[in-house]
């Protein structure tokens, strides 16, 4: 298990961020505010892909109503996402809102900064300081140093600045797009401050090379105990960057959601056509909770060894699939019954079947 680093505890809702708390997973919905109803069938699709936490986007004074009915009716605390106009962001906090995540940098001045600071102070609910690489604070912006030194003065500074309005009820963020300066910045800011940090590598791309760009740095981070917030950032459905964050802690044993597969990436001994079984399987555990490891092995090589360390799985060759259960044998089955008789004896081991 990675030790993670410790840090202050902050309450987004019913979640708990840092102190050890487990890292929540969020994400943030593209329906329009001003359509409540649409935006929170959205949340309620994150939710069910495993959504702990849900940005909204408040973009102008028009959608302040459906924010406010947004965040009386969604399942999950949600956060508003303020820029430039600090009027939006005392608006959302006395409207509902579970947190507030400003870029101090592009809201106006440190007068109206502070207005921000007092309405999420009266309303009783953190603040997000979130620095991005793409709308740092002019004085920042211009300086000639390394993007990771500036996006660590950045929210360095602007922290203090909170902390000297008595402000403590903060999660801190610094993203670039850049996999290695959001890495830099991010162990900077680790040794700096002890408030919680909210890590991703923003505007990482479309589902593939977003999908690998997030998993390199929040892997590295998390691999060295540094984070307590995630959001994968891609181009794609909402829905894809939270399972994309839970494939993530899963890899690094931190948190689980479904079942560990394991399969066999194919080559000319794999005499089936192993790759849709596989994929079938996987989405099929995904509709679960469990905390099972399934192996789904396509030849000899590795099948007996996997099959030893499963929980079950299938081992297949010659146009049948051997169902195994703790590297035991259960039963063989034709190529083409594989799928459904590998989930009826998970059902039956999950105690799923009467």
């Amino acid at each position: 298990m990675v030790a993670r680093g410790e840090t202050r505890t902050v309450r987004v809702g019913g979640v708990v961020i840092g102190g050890g708390a487990p890292i929540a997973v969020q994400s943030m919905t593209t329906a329009d505010t001003g359509d409540p109803a649409a935006t929170l069938a959205q949340i309620a699709e994150l939710a069910a892909a495993g959504c702990e936490i849900v940005r909204v986007a408040v973009v102008h004074a028009d959608v302040l109503d459906g924010f406010a009915a947004i965040c009386a009716a969604s399942p999950l605390p949600v956060v508003a996402d303020i820029h430039f106009d600090h009027e939006l962001a005392i608006e959302a906090a006395v409207r509902g809102a579970a947190k507030l995540r400003i870029n101090p940098g592009n809201i106006g001045s440190l007068d109206k900064v502070d207005a921000v600071i007092d309405a999420a102070g009266e309303a009783g609910i953190p603040i997000r300081i979130g620095v991005n690489a793409g709308s740092l604070a002019e004085e920042y912006r211009d300086r000639d140093w390394p993007l990771p030194d500036k996006l660590v003065a950045s929210a360095v500074a602007f922290t203090e600045h909170f902390e000297s309005r008595d402000f403590t009820d903060i999660v801190l963020s610094a993203k670039a797009s850049s996999v290695v300066s959001t890495v830099q910045a991010y162990r900077a800011l680790a040794k700096l401050v002890s408030y919680p940090l909210h890590i991703g590598v923003t505007e990482a791309g479309t589902s593939l090379s977003g999908t690998v760009k997030s998993a390199v740095g929040l892997g590295v981070l998390l691999a060295e105990g540094i984070g307590d917030t995630i959001r994968v950032s891609l181009t794609a459905d909402p829905v894809d960057e939270v399972l994309v964050a839970w494939e993530i802690l899963a890899a690094l044993d931190l948190r689980r959601r479904t079942a560990e597969l394991v399969s066999c990436p194919t080559c000319a001994r794999c005499q089936i056509d192993l790759i849709p079984i596989a994929e079938e399987i996987d989405r099929r555990l995904r509709e679960r909770p469990s905390a099972l490891k399934v192996a789904v092995m396509g030849c000899v090589v590795n099948g007996p060894g996997e099959a030893r360390e499963a929980d079950i799985g299938v081992a297949a060759g010659q146009g049948v699939g051997l169902i195994f259960a703790k590297g035991e044998p259960l039963r063989k089955v034709p190529e083409a019954d594989i799928v459904d008789a590998l989930m009826e004896e998970i059902d039956r081991i999950e105690g799923r079947t009467p």
